[in-house]
């Protein structure tokens, strides 16, 4: 599992307790590249994470690609971290009762739990994306288009 966490919603002393309660509930490791606000914000929440919880330092692009990739479920606040979970095919629950992005919901690929720490685990433990995986960012090849039409209409 991957997760990320920094929205400022999420780091209120309620909610970032009633989201840990439901991290700390999980059976299986979890890798955080924690953010500083969310570093500072369990301090004062007084939420302790769970020794199942790695955190590690935030993350570069590819770094973080790679753990997003590789991750069974990415769990998450971002709106970008959904859509890349999506383009990754790797099933994405959402910690917030909105997104950017409803079109990766009813594809079945991303849930919303907002703070809700049961939602939270049901999502995580019985992730049910579809078999299919609709192309709803385009499928990966639009750069060879671009330079198939720039080679035909370039003078020579």
């Amino acid at each position: 599992l991957l997760l990320t966490l920094h929205r400022e919603a999420n780091v209120r002393p309620d909610s970032l307790r009633a989201i840990v309660e439901g991290l700390n509930r999980l059976d299986e490791g979890v890798v955080f590249p924690i953010h500083p606000r969310t570093r500072d914000a369990l301090g004062v929440a007084g939420a302790t994470l769970g020794a199942h919880i790695s955190l590690i330092p935030p993350a570069g692009y590819l770094d973080f690609a790679a753990l997003a990739s590789q991750a069974r479920v990415v769990l998450t606040d971002s709106g970008g971290v959904q859509k890349e979970a999506y383009w990754y095919g790797v099933p994405c629950v959402t910690l917030r009762d909105s997104t950017e992005w409803p079109e990766t919901v009813e594809a079945g690929w991303n849930t919303l739990v907002a703070t809700d720490a049961e939602r939270l685990i049901a999502a995580v433990k019985n992730p049910s994306p579809p078999a299919e995986r609709p192309p709803l960012y385009g499928d990966g090849h639009a750069s060879d288009r671009i330079a198939d039409l720039l080679y035909t209409i370039s003078p020579r």
